[in-house]
């Protein structure tokens, strides 16, 4: 929890896993519509086609597993952040809360019961 100043900015970069960042992240590669031609869970190769955007294809950077993408309609622009690719190629990853997301929660009820007072007085602070 920050209680002055700023988180240092985002490098749109995300975290190592299995080796590989920001290779990644799949991109919108054009402006217009998402149309997404698999689901979160498949394997894809490098070079599979993940989705399309007004035609143009979403063309797959590595092997693994598609951890994420972007639902069916949805109004994307040309390099756009639309989907995510787990190199481990382990399913079950899809379908838990990712080591990022436990952190963010961890940090949001540490925000809340210090704002409510909830452990002051208690000897529980954190």
């Amino acid at each position: 929890m920050i209680h002055s100043g700023s988180a240092i900015p985002n490098t749109g970069i995300p975290g190592l896993i299995g080796g590989f960042a920001g290779e990644r992240v799949l991109r919108a590669p054009a402006d217009g519509i998402f149309h997404p031609l698999l689901d979160i869970g498949a394997q894809v190769r490098q070079g599979d086609v993940a989705a399309t955007v007004d035609g143009v294809p979403m063309v797959c950077t590595l092997d693994g597993v598609l951890r994420g993408i972007l639902a069916e309609g949805t109004p994307v622009h040309k390099s756009m952040k639309a989907g995510d690719i787990d190199p481990r190629c382990a399913i079950e990853h899809c379908y838990c809360a990712s080591d990022k997301a436990l952190a963010v929660g961890g940090g949001v009820l540490e925000a809340i019961l210090d704002l409510t007072g909830v452990l002051r007085g208690s000897g529980k602070e954190c």
